[in-house]
């Protein structure tokens, strides 16, 4: 793997800096910001009714929504910062971001530090009541680190070396092992997803992407026949195979779910009005089960919009990958893509019964104040590709 250096930058009269500024607003990728905008006002609608009945004996009835509506506001800002940054300072440091990430996996695992939710130790308690989940920045790491490797081609070769692809996979696995081993199954399908689509449009060897497909299969079943996935893991893994299996077990989440969205028809019974949610039949339906939300409450037109909406920043992501004048940038691009795609339709399908149920969010819909910020980051870092790509051809 070849050593990563900064460029130095080059001084600008002042009139160079303002119109680079102006040259942001302009090449800036109004669709995708918008529809990232929309999606997020949507989710914010969607945790407000969620949260509700939750919070109806509450001394503050808004302090959910609220608290909601903060980490919006600092996501957003993270995101433009990603979008703004250097992109040669960004590659250069690479390294140095993938290992703090790592580091703050661990840090779950100190005493007085990391909790538990839902049998995952996967957070770490924050003062004023706010927690922080590690594995949502290390989805960040894991794709800037792949992709500044497998852009590292020598002398003008058509493709990664096999030396720079198994380090790659390295990067990918050793954050999915601690993520395992804090029991969010979820997290480590999203990062095996990222990992194998960056390795595939990297140019690499078809070999490469038949045997980690393998590898995962025969990994998954090992995982369970060692023991070395939990019960309640395994259950959740397989209770989409037998939906009218036991109510009150491992089926039950998805059962509610399954109800609420069938019941909402074309137009739903109204925003607040669901009786599955505002009768909290639904567990965790401001975060894991954000959609059941949108189905009962505004039916399938309401969900076909919100669909439509995450559909059109896939859509500019791709077209983003597909425009970008080097390969860094289309790794990055790439592995944004597959993230927000495979989480997409996780949280869906195991809302609809057809996904096993993982326990994560919806982007940018569900509550969790560190989803919604790697998230916009990672919107940030579409943008910063597109820019970067806009001012290499204008050069």
């Amino acid at each position: 793997m070849s050593t990563f250096s900064a460029t130095d930058s080059i001084a600008r009269p002042p009139s160079a800096q303002r119109s680079r500024g102006s040259a942001y607003w302009r090449d800036l990728d109004w669709v995708l910001f918008v529809a990232t905008v929309g999606v997020t006002i949507f989710g914010a609608v969607l945790v407000w009714s969620a949260s509700r009945a939750d919070m109806a004996s509450a001394s503050d009835p808004q302090s959910y929504l609220k608290r909601h509506l903060i980490n919006v506001v600092i996501a957003m800002a993270l995101g433009f910062f990603a979008s703004r940054l250097d992109y040669r300072w960004l590659r250069a440091y690479t390294p140095i971001i993938y290992i703090g990430s790592v580091l703050l996996l661990l840090v779950v695992f100190a005493p007085g530090l990391g909790t538990s939710v839902a049998g995952a130790r996967a957070w770490i308690d924050l003062p004023g009541g706010f927690t922080i989940q590690p594995s949502e920045f290390a989805k960040i790491a894991v794709i800037i680190m792949m992709a500044a490797i497998l852009a590292e081609k020598r002398d003008f070769e058509s493709e990664p070396h096999d030396r720079d692809v198994l380090i790659s996979v390295g990067v990918a696995v050793l954050p999915i092992l601690i993520i395992l081993v804090q029991n969010d199954t979820g997290t480590v399908l999203i990062l095996g997803s990222v990992a194998l689509s960056i390795i595939a449009v990297s140019g690499a060897q078809r070999r490469w992407v038949i045997g980690l497909i393998g590898g995962a299969v025969i990994g998954m079943l090992l995982a369970v026949q060692l023991g070395l996935l939990q019960s309640y893991q395994v259950s959740r893994l397989t209770s989409f195979l037998n939906p009218s299996g036991e109510p009150t077990g491992a089926t039950y989440n998805s059962t509610q779910a399954r109800i609420a969205v069938g019941g909402g028809g074309w137009t739903g019974y109204g925003l607040f009005e669901g009786p599955q949610t505002q009768g909290r039949f639904v567990p965790v339906n401001e975060s894991d089960f954000i959609f059941t939300v949108v189905g009962e409450e505004l039916g399938f037109i309401g969900s076909a919009l919100l669909i439509l909406l995450i559909c059109v920043i896939l859509w500019r992501a791709i077209r983003i990958a597909m425009k970008a004048n080097d390969l860094y940038g289309r790794l990055i691009a790439t592995g944004v893509v597959a993230w927000l795609a495979f989480q997409t339709f996780e949280n869906i399908g195991m809302t609809l019964g057809i996904m096993p149920i993982t326990g994560i969010p919806l982007p940018l819909v569900s509550a969790g104040g560190t989803s919604m910020m790697s998230t916009w980051i990672a919107i940030g870092l579409l943008e910063n590709v597109r820019l970067h790509s806009m001012r290499s051809s204008l050069t």
